[in-house]
C-alpha cells in the first residue's frame, strides 16, 4: 500500500500536480521494454488541464490583467473547460465555456457543477469546430464586459505549466534515467513544455508526439475526428513551427482499442488521447526495444463511458462492430494503420 502523503494542499488548486508514475507490465506483453505512466486523471480536476488552466490565471491575475469581475472566456473540447471552471470557482470568478457537439456530456455536467456556463456551437466554420469556437470567442469578448480569454492556443503559460510541473516529475523521480516520452498533442502545450526541459537539462530523451489522423498539426490534412482532445483542425498558434523527434498518427478507432486494451490488460480506464498515445508506444515498440518508455496519459475513461466504452457509439461513429471490436481488442497487433512517421 502506498504511505500516505506528509504534505497537506492549501486549497484544490494546490493539490494539483504530483501526480502517480504507474508502471504496466501487460499492455505490451514483452519484457524488453520498461512502460511507465504519468497518470495525469490523479489531479483534482481529472486531467493534465488542471496545470495550465491554474497557471494561466494565477499569471493573468499577478499581472493584473484579471481581477474578481472579470469574466474568463475561453474555447475546450472538455478538459480545459474542467480545470477552467475548477480554477474560477476557486478565484471567484465568472467562466463561459465554448463547445461543440463533441464534447462528452459528462464533462459538461462537471463544468456546471462548477460554475460555469456552456456555450455550444453547433455549426462548424468552413468544416472546423475549433474555428467555430474561437469564432465565438472572439465574440464573447467583445459583447461581455470586462471578459478576458486565456487562449491556451497562444499562451505560453500554457506549456510553462508541464515545464515547471508534469515532466519536472517525471525527471526528478525517474532520476533523469529514462529514453522516450510519448505526448498527446493538441495545443501542443505539453509535449512543448516536456520537450523544451529536457534539452534544458541536457537530457537524451526522444519525444514521441502523438496526433490524430484527420488532424492539421504538422502538416497534416484535416478530415474527421471522433475523439477529443487529440489534433486539431485548425493550427494553433502554439503549435506553429512545432517539431518533435518523432510523429505518430493514430485514428479514433486505435484509440478506442488502446482503451479497451488497457482497461482489458492492466485494468485501467484511461481517456480517448491516453488510449492513442499507448497505441503508439505498441506501434513503435521494434524500434524502442531494451528501452525505458513514458507515456503520459491526459485523462481518465470514466469521462468516455457513452463513447470510447460504449459498443453502440463505436459501431454507430466509426463504423466497427461489437465483434470487430472484440477481436481487435484481443489482438496482438498495434499497426491497425498506417501512422508511423519516424
Amino acid at each position: 500500500m502506498n504511505q500516505p502523503s506528509s504534505r497537506v494542499s492549501n486549497g484544490v488548486l494546490d493539490a494539483i500536480g504530483g501526480t502517480p508514475l504507474v508502471r504496466l507490465n501487460r499492455f505490451l506483453d514483452r519484457p524488453d521494454i520498461e512502460l511507465i505512466v504519468k497518470w495525469e486523471a490523479a489531479n483534482p480536476g481529472g486531467s493534465a488541464k488542471d496545470r495550465p488552466a491554474a497557471k494561466m490565471l494565477s499569471e493573468a491575475l499577478s499581472r493584473g490583467e484579471i481581477g474578481p469581475d472579470t469574466t474568463i472566456v475561453e474555447s475546450t473540447s472538455g478538459n480545459m473547460g474542467i480545470g477552467l471552471a475548477q480554477a474560477c470557482r476557486y478565484h471567484g470568478l465568472k467562466f463561459i465555456c465554448v463547445v461543440d457537439p463533441r464534447a462528452q456530456k459528462q464533462n459538461l455536467a462537471i463544468i456546471e457543477a462548477l460554475g460555469g456556463t456552456i456555450e455550444l456551437v453547433s455549426q462548424p466554420l468552413n468544416g472546423d469546430f475549433l474555428a467555430a469556437r474561437i469564432a465565438k470567442v472572439c465574440e464573447l469578448i467583445e459583447t461581455t464586459p470586462n471578459s478576458f480569454w486565456p487562449n491556451q492556443y497562444a499562451n505560453t503559460d500554457n506549456p510553462r505549466s508541464h515545464f515547471e510541473g508534469t515532466i519536472r516529475e517525471i525527471d526528478e523521480t525517474l532520476d533523469g534515467e529514462f529514453d522516450v516520452l510519448f505526448v498527446a498533442t493538441s495545443s501542443t502545450g505539453t509535449a512543448q513544455g516536456c520537450r523544451d526541459y529536457l534539452k534544458s537539462r541536457g537530457r537524451d530523451v526522444q519525444v514521441v508526439a502523438v496526433d490524430s489522423v484527420g488532424s492539421v498539426l504538422f502538416g497534416g490534412s484535416s478530415g474527421p475526428r471522433k475523439i477529443p482532445g487529440l489534433g486539431a483542425g485548425k493550427e494553433p498558434r502554439l503549435a506553429a513551427g512545432q517539431s518533435f523527434d518523432h510523429l505518430v498518427r493514430v485514428t479514433d478507432l486505435e484509440c478506442v482499442v488502446g482503451c479497451r486494451r488497457a482497461a482489458q490488460r492492466e485494468a485501467m480506464l484511461i481517456g480517448g488521447s491516453a488510449g492513442g498515445v499507448m497505441m503508439s508506444v505498441g506501434k513503435m515498440q521494434e524500434q524502442f526495444a531494451g528501452k525505458r518508455c513514458v507515456a503520459v496519459l491526459h485523462d481518465s475513461g470514466t469521462r468516455y463511458l457513452d463513447t470510447v466504452f460504449n459498443d453502440e457509439w463505436v459501431s454507430d461513429s466509426l463504423g466497427c462492430t461489437s465483434e470487430e471490436l472484440n477481436y481487435l481488442v484481443g489482438s496482438s497487433s498495434f499497426d491497425l494503420c498506417e501512422g508511423v512517421n519516424a
